[in-house]
């Protein structure tokens, strides 16, 4: 390998998937809800979509810092 190459690593598409299914699976619970929150007023329909749709985010911080460097902690 030449000099200032960089391996490639497995952990990027594997955690590339992992982030497909998260936010497959995210999708699929907040849907199973809609009728339920379907049924609330718009006004509290709102906060709590805008909540849902800023949630999921909070399992990509680990995620991809075990992308970048192999360990899930900081």
């Amino acid at each position: 390998m030449p000099r200032g190459s960089v391996e490639p690593s497995w952990r990027k598409p594997a955690g590339a998937l992992g982030i497909v299914l998260l936010v497959l699976v995210w999708v699929v619970v907040v849907a199973t809800f809609s009728a339920e929150i379907g049924a609330l007023p718009v006004i509290a329909q709102l906060p709590l979509y805008v909540v849902l749709g800023i949630l999921w985010i909070a399992p990509l911080k680990p995620l991809l810092r075990w992308m970048e460097t192999g360990r899930w902690r900081g």
